[in-house]
């Protein structure tokens, strides 16, 4: 895809008349009920000062036990350009694979409901994307350029389990963990069938396998502030994560290979640079 394409928009129509998106920026939720419009209200006002095509905001309430179902369902129900998804199980990895394998949309991305992520990242993110740079990009805490706000336990951990991935599985992305995301919709289509988990490492699993099999992952630094109300367990977490690391390693060997995807365009298979 070129570049010129970067500012076009659809012209087809979706099942209610309005335009199919050029990027659907999906926010999973669990009991958000009190911060949902507020928060929901910034990123379409960020997506508004900074996207110059067109996208819809799909809320997923993945299993939330408050009022969120029915604060989200009021909400969206005079605003033409965001939806909800409801589903019974919570999981960062269930709600953005149910939102990402019904989008129409070229460019799937998500975000956190917190808005850690500076959101003036949202245009490098697509627009990566959106020019062919790259089948997947994603917001870094970690990269040169990045700057994060988070304290000393959480910044030892996030850096300690992306060396982790570098040494066992030969990663070359610095930050897997960031809520902050964009995917051509063709290589999520593809990837998603091979992607087992359906909580937080989800995001981990996503970005192995797409280098696995040839496709460049993009990392855009970040101004991160880290949200003090987080409900993350971070010990629960990082146990899953490290199951889900000792799985892969299983499958997948520590470097080998997977061959490219027959079902994405080669133009999304860009040679890497070898890890250090």
């Amino acid at each position: 895809m070129g570049s010129t394409n970067l500012l076009r928009t659809r012209t087809s129509t979706g099942d209610h008349g309005r335009p199919v998106p050029v990027v659907e920026m999906v926010v999973p939720v669990y009991n958000e009920a009190s911060s949902l419009v507020e928060q929901v209200e910034r990123l379409r006002e960020a997506l508004r000062a900074t996207l110059p095509v067109a996208w819809h905001i799909t809320i997923v309430d993945n299993g939330s036990t408050d009022d969120t179902r029915v604060v989200a369902d009021e909400y969206v129900a005079r605003l033409p350009d965001v939806a909800t998804i409801h589903l019974v199980e919570k999981g960062r990895g269930r709600a953005l694979r149910a939102a990402w394998a019904a989008s129409r949309a070229d460019v799937l991305a998500y975000t956190d409901l917190d808005l850690s992520t500076d959101l003036r990242a949202v245009f490098p993110l697509a627009a990566a994307v959106l020019s062919g740079h790259a089948a997947i990009a994603v917001g870094s805490r970690l990269a040169p350029g990045a700057r994060t706000t988070r304290g000393p336990k959480r910044e030892l951990i996030s850096r300690a389990y992306n060396r982790l991935l570098h040494i066992v599985l030969g990663t070359r992305f610095r930050d897997a963990q960031c809520g902050f995301k964009a995917v051509r919709a063709d290589v999520a289509h593809a990837l998603l069938p091979e992607v087992a988990d359906e909580t937080w490492f989800f995001d981990t699993e996503l970005l192995v396998r797409a280098e696995r099999h040839g496709l460049r992952v993009l990392e855009v630094p970040v101004d991160w502030v880290d949200d003090p109300d987080s409900r993350v367990d971070i010990l629960s977490t990082a146990l899953d994560d490290l199951r889900g690391v000792w799985r892969l390693l299983r499958e997948l060997g520590p470097r080998r290979a997977a061959g490219p995807l027959p079902t994405v365009r080669s133009a999304a298979h860009v040679p890497q640079p070898e890890a250090a």
